[in-house]
Parts: C-alpha cells; structure tokens; sequence
C-alpha cells in the first residue's frame, strides 16, 4: 500500500493534511482518523475526542468504530507509526457523526448525492446524461462515449451468463475478469491499472483503442463459449474465461508480429499523476 494526500477532497478539507494510504488489492483509499477530527472539529487532543465519539458510536450502535483499521503512516517525527484509518465509505459516515461547522460542506455534498442517486431510481436518463456529460468534460468523443456505453451493455451480457453459470459473490466476477485479462494482457485488471498509473479510474477509460477491441474480443468470445460449454460454478467458467481470453491473444499477437511492437500501453486520460514520493497528486 502507498501513503499519500489525496487531491480531490482537499478542497473539502480547507488545505488541512489528510494523510491516506491506498490499498491497490482493494482498490480504495484509507484515511488518518485523527486527520479527519483535527481538520473538521479542531479539538485540543484529537485522539482523546475520537475516544469519545468512538464510545458514543458504539452505544448508538453504530458499525463505524468496528470498521477501523490499524496501519502504519507516516508520523511528525518522520517514523511510521500505526494510526486508525478508514475506508472511504466509513471516512464519511464518521464525518456525519462530528458535529462542526467545518463538517457542513461535506454533509451537504454527501445529502446532494442522495437527492441524485434517488431522482435517478424514477428516471434512469438522468444517470445516463450524467455519465454522458461526465465523459464529454473529459474530452472524449460522442463516438467513443457512444462505443463505451454499448462495451457497458455487451460487459453486462457477460454478467448475465456467469448468473446463470452459478456466479453470485462479488469476488467471483472479478476472479474471471482477471482470468480473461491475464491471458491476452499478461496482467490482472489491479496490475494493468498500476501499469498506466491509475487507481480508482475505470481502466477502459484509459485503454488505447488497440486495447479496448483485445478487452471486447476476450469478453464477447467468453460469453459465446459460456454459451456454448455452460460452465457451472467458479472453477469451470475459470477454464472458459481463460480461453476467451486467449481468443484476444491470439489477435494481439498477430497485430504486434505486424506492428513490430507492443500493444499494451502505459499511457492515461488522465490531467494528474500520481506520485508517492512526494505524497501528492501533482498536474501534469
């Protein structure tokens, strides 16, 4: 795991350090406690307030305080000290339970939300014109947002067959996923994201259109197999995930014997990189 300050929320943080660590197995970010309470209540001893509300959560009957980890992070005195640290799920339902004037912003964006996601349970356009016009600020293409949409319904198809192949837990799509990608790309989905140096982003959103038409064939050419074999249970989609993934190996070893080159590029959309040296998140 990488210590760092996480860019996007600084804002919301008035420029207070929030020290976080990313964890790239889990794919998610874990932030300093104390941080947090220093930032929002500013109390004369932050690890005597968290104590307190600790206890309270815990009498309200509240899963936050069970949902803190220990993990070492980088301390005043330049050592690396363990330190309470939550997810980013748990991170905000704790912010929700301070109670201070600096934690408003973030009660009213979490609260603005909520009013989203409930307007788009009545009209699912709005969920699509937000993801639309989300991809467009990015600079992307109405083509391309037009070719990643139908890669969104045709990744669905997918889904769909490993339901009925006995797939259910979460961890089981994405054992598969990986079996497709490790066998055209050499590298799981973490490993290929780490490759182009991105972390939370989708990785298609960062794939060079080479890269995409290898995930699509290995994706389509799995559910035709799926299809055909139906495979039941995690082992036996296992061996026809591998061998749609070597349906794109294949086409990706033809196209680099033309080329002269490889395929796979470490490039990103993105307009900021990461960089764990100096524990921030520069533009580039």
């Amino acid at each position: 795991m990488n210590q760092e300050k996480l860019e996007t929320i600084v804002g919301l943080f008035e420029g207070n350090e929030i020290r976080s660590i990313w964890d790239s197995e889990k794919e998610d970010y874990y932030f300093s406690v104390v941080d947090v309470i220093n930032a929002l209540a500013n109390p004369k001893d932050a690890r005597k307030y968290w104590s307190v509300l600790k206890s309270r959560l815990k009498k309200e009957g509240s899963e936050v305080p069970t949902n803190c980890s220990q993990l070492k992070m980088l301390a005043p005195d330049g050592k690396m000290r363990l330190r309470d640290a939550m997810k980013t799920n748990d991170i905000l339902r704790l912010i929700e339970s301070i109670p201070s004037p600096k934690a408003e912003p973030f009660k009213i964006w979490l609260a603005n939300l909520g009013s989203e996601r409930i307007d788009e349970v009545f009209d699912p356009e709005i969920a699509i014109k937000r993801a639309i016009n989300y991809y467009r600020k990015r600079g992307y293409s109405d083509k391309w947002i037009e070719a990643r949409l139908k890669g969104i319904l045709d990744r669905n198809k997918l889904t769909d067959i490993w339901k009925e192949g006995g797939i259910s837990k979460d961890y089981e799509y994405g054992i598969l996923t990986n079996e497709i990608y490790k066998e055209w790309s050499g590298m799981k989905a973490s490993e290929y994201k780490s490759y182009k140096g991105i972390r939370k982003e989708s990785l298609r959103d960062n794939m060079t259109d080479i890269e995409v038409a290898l995930t699509d064939l290995g994706e389509i050419a799995t559910r035709e197999l799926a299809k055909e074999h139906m495979p039941y249970g995690l082992e036996q989609n296992k061996k026809i995930a591998k061998m749609g993934g070597h349906a794109a190996k294949v086409a990706r070893d033809d196209i680099e014997k033309n080329l002269g080159k490889s395929v796979i590029s470490n490039e990103n959309a993105l307009n900021y990189q990461y960089i764990d040296e100096n524990k921030q998140i520069e533009n580039k």
